[in-house]
């Protein structure tokens, strides 16, 4: 009956349904299932065996069959593993040189445009196009290697930390950048016409430190040259005192250079490129007074120093004398005069720095710290002056993220370089090495900072792609940081922090875990053959419940009647 049942069934069914039906029951009967329980209901379809006509000859099948060996499975283990291994090898250099994921980066390429992704900078306004030339102009500018207007002396500082340590605290590539930047400040075209200044020219290209302070004494043995005493003030002098008399004696004589070339600046491109480097040379002079003066802790003249300097020199911005000012002024604890130096400097149109953004947050945070506490703060909500205070610290931490941690001593500090890269680690060292002693002296500011900079990366989900206050933070600053930065003692800090790509993740597993079973069933074949039974057992045993289930619920004749139909 069931047979008859069965066979009404089948011619009811389209052809092509009941072909596939057949076959996929004649394929399970090959695999030696007794029978096949199929479609739905009470009714059993006894299934013969495949005919040679479908697999061919009986005795080629099983002698095929009989030849799949453990070795088969070991060697399609190990290849399959072999193949892992290298997509991992291949994933993980890739990673390594350019930061990203080969396959997921051709997955997203590909991907995206058969799924109608559409690209973002697609113009939505008349004002994307300049909008997107505005943001690639910033990218470049912020990607720019600055002057670090706090830089220590190279003999009384970083020589001295030397000595002690048997470290090098700047790097070639630094190094390189400062001699570049002593040869457009300190020299000119004119230089062959004074014996001094020849030898000068010569001595900022000198690699060697030992022949650029040889150099420098023979300038002075020919006359007084404001050039030579700078380098033999910035690297020969082992203390700030030494530093300070030379420079002092460097003022005297490039005063007088100075008045000389202003009055003759007018006669001629060669004279106003001399008044130019005068000029420099003044402005660099006075600001290391100034410098010395704040590390001898003379602060008040040091920023009397520092105001003269800039209202006498007010185009020179190169120099950011402005960022000694309000160090200067924080240690005085003269709160209202570094509001003041913030308003004139912390303009949308002027570049930002960690100086300028990390110092108006600790002026709003200095206003609420000293009563902040984060369990009262969620129980009645922010206050207006708690809410500028984190919107400040917010604004700070997008600026640069990399300064958080050096404030709040999670990572430890090393001098800071002769250059930095805004947004970048080098510049978050150079500003902590100096601002930490500021922070901890306003109280309860490193607590606020503790509590809320954070969920600043909450904002800003994609910063590489999107930014909130800024424009997104450039990728360059990871490799330039590297070069500035002694790496052999010091871990580049890097934001947005990498972790590794999923397919790099996957092919790691599936190369170990194909290499394992390559191995299992090469030395325990039978114990694996019954494991693999057992797992697979286990594997389909929801599926076969499920249809055991629908077969005892739904009538045994409801194919039957639907056929009629």
């Amino acid at each position: 009956m069931a047979e008859n049942e069965a066979g009404l069934v089948l011619e009811t069914l389209s052809h092509e349904s009941s072909t596939a039906v057949v076959t996929l029951a004649k394929v399970l009967n090959w695999l030696n299932w007794t029978s096949l329980r199929c479609l739905v209901g009470s009714m059993q379809i006894e299934v013969e065996a495949p005919s040679p006509a479908m697999f061919g000859s009986e005795s080629s099948l099983s002698m095929f069959l009989n030849t799949l060996t453990p070795k088969f499975y070991v060697a399609l283990t190990g290849t399959s593993s072999l193949i892992s291994g290298l997509i991992l090898i291949f994933e993980w250099w890739y990673f390594r040189k350019y930061g990203t994921s080969f396959i997921e980066q051709v997955s997203v390429s590909h991907l995206r445009p058969l799924l109608g992704g559409v690209d973002n900078s697609s113009p939505n306004n008349s004002n994307t196009s300049n909008g997107d030339a505005d943001s690639s102009r910033q990218s470049v500018s912020e990607c720019k290697v600055w002057r670090n207007p706090l830089n220590l002396f190279r003999g009384a500082e970083y020589n001295r930390y030397t000595w002690v340590t048997g470290r090098e605290p700047l790097t070639y590539y630094d190094m390189n950048l400062s001699a570049q930047d002593h040869q457009t400040f300190f020299t000119c075209d004119s230089d062959h016409i004074r014996p001094a200044d020849a030898i000068m020219q010569k001595a900022w290209r000198e690699r060697n430190p030992q022949a650029r302070i040889s150099a420098a004494h023979e300038a002075l043995e020919l006359e007084d040259c404001a050039t030579a005493y700078i380098l033999l003030a910035e690297e020969e002098a082992t203390t700030i005192v030494e530093a300070e008399k030379l420079f002092k004696q460097a003022l005297k004589v490039g005063e007088g250079c100075y008045r000389r070339s202003q009055q003759l600046q007018h006669h001629g491109s060669q004279y106003e490129a001399q008044h130019r480097r005068d000029t420099n040379v003044l402005v660099y002079i006075k600001r290391r007074l100034a410098m010395c003066s704040r590390k001898l802790g003379r602060t008040r003249e040091a920023v009397k120093m520092m105001r003269d300097l800039m209202k006498e020199f007010p185009l020179l911005s190169m120099f950011n004398i402005h960022e000694n000012l309000l160090e200067s002024l924080l240690e005085l604890q003269n709160y209202a005069d570094v509001q003041a130096v913030l308003a004139k400097y912390d303009d949308i149109s002027l570049p930002k720095s960690a100086t300028i953004c990390y110092t108006a947050a600790l002026l709003k945070a200095r206003a609420v710290s000293d009563k902040f506490s984060p369990e009262a703060a969620s129980r009645r909500g922010l206050s207006t002056a708690e809410m500028n205070a984190v919107e400040a610290i917010h604004r700070a931490v997008e600026f640069n993220p990399h300064v958080p941690k050096y404030l709040l001593e999670m990572k430890s500090l090393i001098l800071p370089p002769e250059h930095i890269l805004k947004r970048g680690d080098s510049e978050a060292i150079a500003y902590a090495f100096f601002h930490l002693q500021h922070w901890k002296r306003v109280e309860g500011a490193l607590n606020l900072l503790h509590c809320t900079w954070e969920g600043t990366f909450r904002m800003i989900p994609y910063p590489l792609e999107k930014g909130h206050l800024f424009y997104p933070y450039p990728i360059c600053t990871e490799t330039a940081d590297r070069e500035l930065l002694p790496t052999v003692f010091h871990e580049v800090s890097v934001y947005p922090k990498k972790e590794l790509p999923f397919f790099i993740l996957f092919t790691a597993g599936l190369c170990s875990f194909t290499a394992m079973l390559a191995l299992l069933t090469h030395q325990f074949p039978e114990l694996m053959g019954v494991f693999a039974k057992a797992f697979l057992g286990t594997l389909f045993a929801p599926l076969n419940f499920i249809m055991e289930k629908v077969e005892s619920i739904l009538p045994s004749g409801l194919w039957h009647q639907l056929t009629r139909i």
